[in-house]
């Protein structure tokens, strides 16, 4: 299992805030100024899953989504060479093979 800085993580998600009331009668949020928690949704094993946050927290895992995003693009890029290549040598077999 490899280790990465906070700097190179990768997490995949959403990042999304919750708003909600807490039920206290004096609470500000009883007034219908609901209580704010950043948070981190995920599928696992078929299952959404949460990660609340902190607020120092948000950046860094904003900028590690980013990065997940960019590494994706990059592999479907890759793949869809892949393909595109596949594809090419088939129909040159196919052709050499009609001659």
């Amino acid at each position: 299992m490899s280790h990465r800085s906070p700097e190179q993580s990768l997490l995949a998600g959403t990042l999304t805030t919750f708003r909600r009331r807490c039920g206290k009668p004096s609470c500000r949020c009883a007034a219908g100024d609901p209580h704010e928690t950043p948070a981190l949704r995920y599928t696992e094993g078929g299952r959404t899953k949460l990660i609340t946050l902190a607020a120092a927290d948000v950046a860094e895992v904003a900028a590690a989504l980013a990065r997940y995003q960019q590494a994706r693009a990059a592999l479907d890029a890759a793949a869809a060479e892949g393909v595109a290549a596949l594809q090419s040598r088939l129909a040159a077999r196919r052709a050499g093979s009609r001659a």
